[in-house]
This record gives C-alpha cells, sequence and structure tokens, in this order.
C-alpha cells in the first residue's frame, strides 16, 4: 500500500447536467488564535448533494484511493507539513470556504470528499454545488470545518484535481453543446495515472467516454492496418480473434480515404462482421479563419448511410465542431479535451473576505 506520514507521525490530529447556482453570501471574519475563521452567524444557502451526481467510468484494475495516496505522499515527504508544524498548534480548529475565481463547470467536488476523508474523516465538508454545476467568478461553493492542518494538508491537493477536473469538464461542455447532435469523446490522451479521473471529468461535462484503454474496445487504427496487410486483412484477423475469444465488445477501425471506407463497407457486405464503427480520420481539412471544408466527411458518411456508428477525428476544435456535427456523424473525438487542459481556477480560502478584496483588485472575484 502506499504510505504517506501519519497524522501522529507529522503532528496532525486524525480521527476517526448544467444548473448555474446562485452566489452565496460573504461571511463576516472572525479572528481566533491569530487565524481568520469565518463567523457562522448567517446561515449560507445550501443544497443536499449527492457525492456521486455523476459517477466515475469503471476500470477493472485502476485503484482511485491509491492515486489519491499517491498525490498526498508526493506532497508529504517523509516530514509532512512543517510550515503547520511550526505556525500553527494542532488542535486549531478553523473553517475554510471554495471560492471560484472564474466561470465554467466544477468537477471534482466527489473527489475532494474522498480526499478529506483519506486525510481525516472528522472534516466536516458541505457543498452548495453539484459536480456539472455552472459555478461563477466570486461564488463560494463550499465549505470544510474541522483540524486547520488537516484542511492544509488536504488543500493543494484537493484544488489541484478540482481544476484540473473542471477545466476539462468546462472545455467538455462547450464543445458538447456545439457538437450535438453528434456526441463528443475524449481519447485515450490523458495525463499518465489520471485516466479515471480525466475521463470521468468529460462524463461530468456532458460528453461520453471513448473506450477506457487497450482491453476494453477493439480499435484497428492505421498502424495496426499498415502491419496486418491491409483493411480487409485486419479486419479478418479481429474477426477470428473475437469468435475464437468469445468476446463481446466494439470494435472500430480507423480510415483515411474513401477508398478505404470503400474498402471496409465492402468487407462488411460479403461476411458477417464484428465491425461496429468506423472513425473517419483528417476528413476535416482547414480553411482560413479557423473554417473547414467538411465535405469529404460527409461523403463518408453518407456512404456508411447508419449501417455503422461514425466517428471524425482531426482538426476539432470549438470553431468547427459545429459544422462537424452537422454532416450526420455519430461521435466527434478531441485529444484536446484532456491532453490540453486549462485549469479552472478555484481557491480555497480561510479569510474569505480578504480573498474575495484581493480577488477584485485582481479582477478574479
Amino acid at each position: 500500500m502506499l504510505k504517506y506520514p501519519s497524522p501522529v507521525a507529522i503532528g496532525y490530529r486524525k480521527s476517526s447536467i448544467f444548473h448555474c447556482t446562485s452566489p452565496s453570501r460573504s461571511l463576516p471574519i472572525r479572528r481566533r488564535g491569530g487565524i481568520a475563521m469565518s463567523s457562522l452567524t448567517k446561515e449560507v444557502p445550501r443544497i443536499a448533494v449527492d457525492p456521486m451526481v455523476v459517477a466515475p467510468p469503471s476500470h477493472p484494475t485502476y485503484d482511485l484511493k491509491a492515486v489519491i495516496r499517491l498525490a498526498l505522499s508526493e506532497d508529504a515527504g517523509d516530514r509532512g507539513d512543517v510550515t503547520c508544524l511550526a505556525t500553527i498548534p494542532i488542535t486549531e480548529k478553523v473553517e475554510a470556504h471554495f471560492l471560484a475565481k472564474e466561470d465554467g463547470i466544477v468537477a471534482g467536488i466527489a473527489l475532494a470528499d474522498m480526499i478529506f476523508k483519506e486525510v481525516d474523516p472528522s472534516l466536516k465538508v458541505e457543498w452548495y454545488a453539484r459536480d456539472g454545476d455552472c459555478i461563477h467568478k466570486g461564488l463560494q461553493f463550499g465549505r470544510v470545518q474541522g483540524g486547520a492542518h488537516s484542511i492544509l494538508i488536504a488543500e493543494r491537493i484537493v484544488l489541484n484535481f478540482m481544476q484540473r477536473m473542471s477545466g476539462i469538464a468546462t472545455h467538455t461542455k462547450a464543445m458538447a453543446d456545439a457538437a450535438s447532435p453528434a456526441c463528443i469523446l475524449e481519447t485515450r490522451k490523458t495525463a499518465p495515472g489520471l485516466r479515471l479521473v480525466d475521463k470521468w471529468a468529460v462524463l461530468i461535462g456532458g460528453g461520453k467516454n471513448h473506450r477506457m484503454g487497450l482491453f476494453d474496445m477493439v480499435m484497428i487504427k492505421d498502424n495496426h492496418i499498415s502491419i496486418a496487410g491491409g483493411v480487409a486483412s485486419a479486419l479478418r484477423s479481429v474477426d477470428e480473434y473475437i469468435e475464437s475469444n468469445k468476446l463481446q465488445m466494439g470494435v472500430e477501425i480507423e480510415t483515411r480515404t474513401i477508398e478505404e471506407v470503400n474498402e471496409v463497407l465492402n468487407y462488411a457486405a460479403q461476411r458477417e462482421s464484428s465491425l461496429t464503427r468506423i472513425m473517419l480520420d483528417n476528413m476535416v481539412i482547414p480553411l482560413p479563419d479557423d473554417d473547414v471544408d467538411v465535405s469529404m466527411l460527409k461523403e463518408a458518411v453518407d456512404l456508411i448511410n447508419g449501417r455503422f456508428e461514425t466517428e471524425a477525428s482531426g482538426n476539432v476544435t470549438i470553431k468547427t465542431v459545429k459544422k462537424i456535427g452537422q454532416t450526420g456523424v455519430t461521435y466527434i473525438s478531441s485529444g484536446a479535451l484532456t491532453h490540453s487542459v486549462k485549469a479552472l481556477d478555484i481557491s480555497l480560502k480561510i479569510d474569505t473576505e480578504l480573498a474575495l478584496a484581493v480577488g477584485r483588485r485582481t479582477k478574479r472575484a
């Protein structure tokens, strides 16, 4: 099991969709023991939140708790939080608030709950937004109460996951809305070790998951076709493999030309095949001023004529995805959803009044 310093060893106590929400009120600050805390004299609007509004995708070997422990371990090292140990009494209790510094789709709330529980099960966490909700700059959308050491140890790990996931969900939501009626997919171009987390964020943002890995879908790509000796040879080998191993899973083949599309259709017309989807790769031709020519893609979709699912890939951006989606393609895949993430700016603050004042000064609240 992955290890990180225990609470006792490092000196902190450890005990046993798209809806816009209204902003919660800023709370007056009181100070105790030199640490700013938010007063609870006014009740903050809250909603009952199911921590698993959107469940993570399934994976036979992925251990999400181990990923959390690894993240905590690399941060704590062999000494723990030396700054907390030096400046804050171990018994100090505080309250901290999650603050959005820009507009977007929040994701990672359920994962944040798991992290706080891993660090200190006695922490009390409340949320005023759900995974998949729209949050806006200046909104306080959650709070955590309990031991100061525990909250500060969890802070950066929670924010790292939430900011990345929220960035993915925000971009996915924009792409999914523009792509309709086609469905937007991510790819395997995820951060190493964060495959499930990245794909979870896509689901929260309203996208759908492509294959989780090499094990859950046959995907015949250009290199497979080249090595196997052509489209028909690759498909024949896959059909034999699927049948001999009695497998039930999707089979997709990548095509790059209209000729290859016709090869696939001719093969499938002559025999029963396990093929379920045809990828139409780089059939979207870039033009000046962020425009694209989708005539080749549309020709391929019309040729297939609903006999198989279709997937467009290549030259997919927020500016081109709407035009691609109007060709009749079933799916549009975009590696940029996860490989070019712009994190959503979120913070966790104890002195919320000061944080909001600084945010307003820097145009981030």
